[in-house]
C-alpha cells in the first residue's frame, strides 16, 4: 500500500499524546485529536460517495478542520483540490466544471453540485453532519502514481491549469525535505502560510506530520503576533513578505533567536537586501529554496553550509535539473537558459490538457518550469526571471533580475518591478515599475545610478512610480497585469 496517509497515520499513532496543532486561541489539538476528526470525516466522505479518483474540491478559510479534510479526503483514496479562498463565484464555475467533483465544500456552498459547508472556525453543515463514535481509521489502497491533488495553477495567463500530483509525488518530496532540513522530533513550525497551496499544504505540513512534531498554527500571518510566537517555535517558513514585515517591525526580534534552526523561504524571490538585512538584525541567514506547483520542491540552499544570497542552492537528491536551450539541449556551465527538471516529485501533467502536458515535458520527462536560470560551477542554481518576463530589446536579451537586483540597491527604491512593453524602434524596451520610498524616483535619477554598472540596452527608457506591486496570493508580483496596464507608456517614442 503506498497510500501517503498510511506513512502519516503511523506518526500520528506513534505520537498521539503529543501536541498537534497550537491554535491561536489557546486551544490545542494532539495528534491524536486530528486523527480521531480524520476518521469521522474519511467515514463521511464515503456516506457521500467518493470513491478512489474522485474530486474533492475545497475552498475554504485556513482552519485545523481544513487541515483534518484534506487528509481524510487522501485517506479514502480521494484527490484533494484546493482553491485560493479569493476566486470569486464566476472563476468557481470554471474550476467546478473541469475539476467535476463529487464534493464540493466552501463557506457556502453550491447548488449544482453535492456540497457540504465549513467555514474559518471549523462550523458548517460538514461537521454536524459527522457521528460521534470514531470508526476505525480505513485507508484505501492507493498505487504511487494514483492521484492524491490535483493544485491549480494561477492562471495568470489564459486558462488555469490543474497540475496533476500523485501520491508517490508527495511522499518522495517530504522525505527529501526532511533530510534537507534536518527536521528533529523536537522541532515546532511556525505555520502562517495559507493551505490552499503547495508551500503551505504540502511543503510545510508534511514535514511537521511526518514526524509528530507540533505546529504553531495561525489563519493567517501578522507580524506582531509572529514575532511574539517565534520564542516557542525552531523553524518558520515563509514568503519574502512575511520577512520584510518582520524587519519593518522596529522591536524585532523582540527576544533573541538564539533557539531558532532555520527560517525557510520560497514562493517568490528573495532580495539580497532582505536577505542581508534579516541577517544583520537577527544572526540569521534565510534559506532560500525553489519550487512551484507543478513540482514541489526543486532545490534548496543548504542547512549546513554557505547560503548565497540570490540563490536558490542545490536540487534535490533524487531529482535531475539542467539548463537547456529551446530544444532542450543542456547549455554549458554559467549558461543562461531555460530550467529543467525530471525526478520523483515531478507531476505527471495537467489535468484534461494532454496537448499542454506534451508542450511542457520532454519526451526524455523534463518538465520545462517556464523559469530561466544559470547554474555555476558548485552546481548552485540562480534563477534569472521567467522565460515570459523575459525582455528582447533590440535583438539583445534582458533578464528583468539583473534589473532589478541594481534598481533595489537604490535608496530611493523600495522595491522594483521590471517590464518589457512595445518599441517602435527596439520592438519592446525595458521599464522600470517602483515603489519609492518616500518621493517620486525619477528617470534620471535611475541613469545616474546604473551608468557604468549596466548596458544601454538593459537600462530602463521609462520608470513608473507606483504604491505597492500587484502581487498573486504567495506573494509573487503579477508583472502580466503591468504589461498591460503600462503597455502604452512608450507609444510616442
Amino acid at each position: 500500500m503506498t497510500n501517503l496517509y498510511t506513512e502519516l497515520d503511523g506518526a500520528f499513532l506513534e505520537y498521539a499524546e503529543k501536541d498537534c496543532l497550537r491554535l491561536a486561541d489557546g486551544v490545542v489539538w494532539s495528534y491524536a485529536d486530528l486523527r480521531g476528526l480524520i476518521a469521522r470525516m474519511a467515514k463521511l466522505l464515503i456516506e457521500r460517495g467518493v470513491e478512489p479518483g474522485d474530486r474533492v474540491v475545497v475552498q475554504v478559510q485556513k482552519s485545523a478542520e481544513n487541515l483534518a479534510l484534506y487528509l481524510a479526503t487522501i485517506c479514502v483514496g480521494g484527490v484533494y483540490v484546493p482553491l485560493n479562498t479569493a476566486y470569486t463565484p464566476a472563476e468557481l464555475d470554471y474550476f467546478v466544471a473541469d475539476a467535476e467533483p463529487r464534493l464540493f465544500v466552501s463557506a457556502e456552498g453550491r447548488s449544482d453540485v453535492d456540497s457540504l459547508t465549513l467555514d474559518a472556525n471549523g462550523g458548517g453543515s460538514l461537521m454536524q453532519a459527522l457521528d460521534d463514535d470514531v470508526p476505525p481509521t480505513r485507508v484505501v489502497s492507493r498505487q504511487a502514481d494514483d492521484l492524491a491533488a490535483i493544485v491549480y495553477t494561477s492562471g495568470t495567463t489564459g486558462r488555469s491549469k490543474g497540475a496533476m500530483l500523485s501520491h508517490g509525488n508527495l511522499s518522495s518530496n517530504a522525505h527529501s525535505l526532511c533530510e534537507a532540513w534536518g527536521w528533529r522530533d523536537d522541532d515546532v513550525l511556525l505555520h502562517a502560510l495559507p493551505i490552499f497551496h503547495v508551500h503551505g499544504l504540502f511543503i510545510a505540513s508534511h514535514c511537521a506530520l511526518l514526524n509528530g512534531t507540533p505546529m504553531v498554527w495561525l489563519s493567517r500571518f501578522d507580524a506582531a503576533e509572529t514575532m511574539k510566537l517565534l520564542d516557542g517555535c525552531t523553524v518558520m517558513m515563509g514568503v519574502p513578505t512575511f520577512y520584510t514585515r518582520l524587519l519593518a517591525e522596529q522591536s524585532f526580534p523582540i527576544v533573541p533567536l538564539d533557539h531558532m534552526r532555520a527560517f525557510i523561504c520560497g514562493s517568490a524571490p528573495l532580495t539580497e537586501q532582505v536577505f542581508d538585512a534579516f541577517e544583520a538584525r537577527t544572526g540569521h541567514r534565510i534559506l532560500e529554496r525553489y519550487g512551484m506547483s507543478e513540482t514541489i520542491i526543486n532545490t534548496t540552499n543548504p542547512l549546513d553550509g554557505e547560503r548565497v544570497p540570490a540563490t536558490v542552492g542545490f536540487a534535490l537528491p533524487g531529482l535531475e535539473l539542467r539548463i537547456a536551450d529551446e530544444q532542450g539541449q543542456e547549455l554549458p556551465t554559467g549558461a543562461v537558459g531555460a530550467i529543467e527538471v525530471r525526478g520523483p516529485s515531478v507531476f505527471s501533467g495537467y489535468w484534461r490538457m494532454p496537448d499542454k502536458t506534451a508542450e511542457e515535458i520532454r519526451p526524455d520527462g523534463f518538465f520545462i518550469t517556464g523559469d530561466l536560470g544559470i547554474v555555476d560551477e558548485h552546481g548552485r542554481l540562480s534563477i534569472v526571471g521567467r522565460a515570459k518576463d523575459l525582455v528582447i530589446s533590440g535583438g539583445y536579451n534582458v533578464y528583468p533580475k539583473e534589473v532589478e537586483s541594481l534598481l533595489d540597491d537604490i535608496a530611493q527604491i523600495q522595491e522594483s518591478a521590471v517590464i518589457g512593453v512595445p518599441h517602435a524602434d527596439f520592438g519592446e524596451a525595458v521599464v522600470a515599475v517602483v515603489v519609492p520610498v518616500q518621493e517620486d524616483v525619477q528617470l534620471t535619477q535611475i541613469e545616474a545610478a546604473l551608468d557604468g554598472q549596466l548596458a544601454r540596452f538593459k537600462q530602463p527608457k521609462a520608470v513608473v512610480n507606483v504604491s505597492g506591486l500587484p502581487r498573486n496570493s504567495m506573494g509573487k508580483v503579477q508583472k502580466n497585469l503591468l504589461r498591460d496596464q503600462f503597455s502604452e507608456i512608450l507609444s510616442g517614442d
